[in-house]
C-alpha cells in the first residue's frame, strides 16, 4: 500500500482515504479504496496486495518525477481503477476475528497524512519502549507529512515523528510526542518453525478500535518475495520472511504476528494477492529489532536514514507546462526541468517556477532530475544550498535555498 521468489501483489498495510492527488504525486489514490502496503507507493507491488485493477473508485494519476528528495516520488503516476487489499480468490484457511486482551498489549494504530498526495493512510505498529518509541514497517509511513498514533489499550492518541527508516528491509522507528509509561509489546526471544500456530493482528481495513486477529500456522520460513515495480515504486525484494496462511489484511502492516503464547514473533508485512491460497508474510522480530537498534543508535548507513530527508519542493520531468506553454530541457543547457513547485516550499520562496531548469547545486553541474536528487541526498533539513537555474527566456539566475523536512523516505 506480500517461493521462488513468488509474485505477491501488494504490501499490506495502509488504507488510502482520499481522492485528491497533488501535483507531483506518483500514486493513484481512490476514495474508499484499500491499499495493502505502502501508503504512497504504487499500485502493484509483488509484496502483498496492491492491485490497481481492484474496486474502490477511479484513481487519479500522478504527474511525474522527483520532488528534490532521495525518495521515490515519481516517474509518472499510474492511473488506476482503485486499489484493493490482499487476500486471493481461492479459499482461505483462517477466520478473521478480534484480538484478545493479551494480543492488544503494545499494539498501536498508525494514521498518516500524505500531504503532497492529498491522501491519508492507516497501518499498525508496536510499542518498543515505555517512552514512546514505535516499531512499524517503513511502507506504513513512507511519504507521510504527519503521523498520529493511537495506543489500542488506552485509546490515547499522540503525534509522532520518524526516528529513522530502513526502506530496504521495510522497517521504521517512530517517536511519540509526550508519551510515557507505555506498556511495551511482548517480544519473543525464540524463532518459529513450520507448523507453529500463529496469529496476525492489526488495524485491518483501517477500522481502528479492537484489532483484528487472523489465526493460522507457519507454512514456510526464510522466504523471499519480490515486489512488482509500478509507477514511481521500484521493484523491491525482501528476504528471510516468515510465511503463514493467516489471512493478513490491508491495514495490518507493522502489526504483530503472535505465537501460541501471545509473544510477538514477526511484523505483518505482506500478503499474496490472487491464486488458490492465502499467504501472508512477516519480518522475523529478531531481524526487525536488530534494525530498530541500529536506528535508535542514530547512525545512518547505506540502508538506514535517520530522521527526515531534506526537501527542495520541486517536481522534475522531461517536459513542463506553465500557462499556455510547454517546455523541455534546453538542449544547449541540460539540467533538471521543473514541472511543478510546492506552494510555500523552499524552491517557491526562492522564485523557482515550472518551466525553469536547474543546472547546478552549490556550483556542481546538474544534468538530470536523478542528478538533482543525488546532489541533495547528502544534505540535511535546515541546510542552505545555492541553486542555479535557467528560466524559459534563457536568463540564468542563482539563489540560496534553505531546505526543510521532506516527507518520510
Amino acid at each position: 500500500m506480500n517461493t521462488t521468489p513468488r509474485r505477491v501483489s501488494v504490501m499490506i498495510g495502509a488504507l488510502a482515504a482520499a481522492a485528491v492527488v497533488a501535483v507531483g504525486a506518483s500514486a493513484a489514490f481512490a476514495q474508499g479504496s484499500t491499499i495493502a502496503g505502502t501508503p504512497v507507493a504504487a499500485a502493484q507491488v509483488s509484496d502483498s496486495g496492491y492491485d490497481a485493477s481492484g474496486s474502490g473508485g477511479s484513481g487519479s494519476s500522478g504527474s511525474g518525477n522527483e520532488w528534490g528528495i532521495p525518495s521515490p516520488w515519481g516517474s509518472g503516476g499510474s492511473s488506476g481503477s482503485g486499489l484493493t487489499g490482499p487476500g486471493g480468490t481461492g479459499s482461505t484457511t483462517s477466520t478473521v476475528g478480534s484480538a484478545t486482551a493479551a494480543q492488544e498489549i503494545g499494539v498501536v494504530d498508525v494514521t498518516t497524512v500524505l500531504g503532497y498526495s492529498g491522501a491519508e493512510a492507516a497501518g499498525t505498529g508496536m510499542v518498543l519502549t515505555s517512552g514512546g518509541e514505535i516499531l512499524t514497517n517503513n511502507h506504513v509511513v513512507e511519504g507521510s507529512t504527519s503521523i498520529s498514533v493511537t495506543v489500542v489499550t488506552t485509546g490515547q492518541t499522540y503525534s509522532a515523528t520518524v526516528v529513522g527508516t530502513d526502506a530496504t528491509d521495510d522497517v521504521a522507528v517512530l517517536q511519540l510526542s509526550g508519551a510515557s509509561d507505555l506498556t511495551v509489546a511482548n517480544f519473543a526471544d525464540t524463532t518459529v518453525a513450520v507448523g507453529d500456530a500463529v496469529t496476525g493482528v492489526g488495524n485491518a481495513q483501517g477500522a481502528g478500535g479492537t484489532p483484528a486477529a487472523s489465526p493460522g500456522t507457519v507454512t514456510a520460513v526464510n522466504q523471499t518475495i519480490t515486489t512488482q515495480a509500478d509507477g514511481s515504486a521500484a521493484s523491491e525484494t525482501l528476504s528471510g520472511l516468515i510465511e503463514t496462511n493467516a489471512d493478513i489484511q490491508s491495514g495490518d502492516s507493522g502489526g504483530p504476528l503472535f505465537n501460541a503464547s501471545d509473544q510477538v514473533v514477526g511484523i505483518d508485512t505482506a500478503a499474496e494477492q490472487g491464486g488458490y491460497r492465502t499467504a501472508g508474510y512477516a519480518i522475523p522480530i529478531s531481524t526487525a529489532l536488530s534494525i530498530a537498534e541500529q536506528i535508535e543508535s542514530g547512525t545512518a548507513s547505506q540502508n538506514i536514514v535517520i530522521g527526515y530527508p531534506a526537501f527542495l519542493g520541486v517536481q522534475v520531468s522531461t517536459t513542463a507546462t506553465a500557462g499556455r506553454y510547454q517546455y523541455s530541457v534546453p538542449s544547449t543547457v541540460g539540467g533538471a526541468l521543473i514541472s511543478g513547485v510546492v506552494a510555500d516550499g523552499p524552491a517557491a520562496a526562492a522564485g523557482l517556477t515550472a518551466g525553469d531548469t536547474i543546472t547546478a547545486v552549490d556550483g556542481s553541474a546538474i544534468g538530470s532530475g536523478s542528478a538533482l536528487t543525488a546532489a541533495l541526498a547528502a544534505d540535511s533539513p535546515g541546510q542552505t544550498v545555492t541553486i542555479t537555474w535557467v528560466d524559459p527566456s534563457g536568463s540564468t539566475r542563482t539563489a540560496p535555498v534553505t531546505l526543510v523536512n521532506g516527507p518520510a523516505a
